[in-house]
């Protein structure tokens, strides 16, 4: 026998995440940089296998821009996020590092919408997290598979300017 065909291991990237509400948990989160120098923080929200949901093991990213005016990256939507993810409250970090892995492996709700918009005259479709929130079902019980590594999106890439950030 060459192969056999086991639909538990299949690869479920052509689902399209329809807007609405998600039980997710942060996969992986790391500083990152667009080719021109924009940073931002990338957040890989996984939808989780372990409740009753479409779109089941999808990643949903979510970027945190640091501002042009301060260097710095906004620290009101990394706090909303650490609510919802439920890190305590007046926790100290001593590096970007060390706040991030904190944040692995939470589990949190949130609401996504399809957005389109343009650049250079091309439209481009974006699933946008919206809001955040604590999960309802805080025991994580997602079973990773064998293809739950991360996407190759090296060609699915996206010039952003500094001049295009609205900040």
């Amino acid at each position: 026998m060459v192969f056999t065909l086991n639909h538990e291991e299949a690869f479920e990237g052509n689902i399209k995440i329809e807007d609405g509400t998600y039980e997710v948990f942060i996969e992986k989160a790391h500083e990152d940089a667009t080719k021109n120098g924009a940073e931002f923080i990338n957040f890989w929200f996984r939808i989780r296998n372990d409740i009753k949901q479409p779109a089941k093991n999808q990643i949903i990213f979510h970027r945190v821009w640091k501002s042009k005016d301060t260097g710095k990256y906004h620290t009101g939507m990394i706090n909303t996020l650490g609510k919802a993810a439920q890190l305590p409250n007046g926790k100290s970090y001593n590096s970007m590092e060390e706040l991030l892995n904190d944040f692995l492996r939470k589990p949190l709700k949130v609401t996504v919408k399809n957005e389109s918009s343009e650049y250079n005259g091309k439209t481009y479709d974006n699933l946008n997290v919206k809001f955040q929130e604590p999960t309802a079902f805080p025991d994580l019980q997602h079973k990773a598979k064998a293809n739950d590594s991360a996407p190759d999106t090296s060609g699915d890439t996206i010039s952003i300017h500094d001049e295009d950030l609205p900040f």
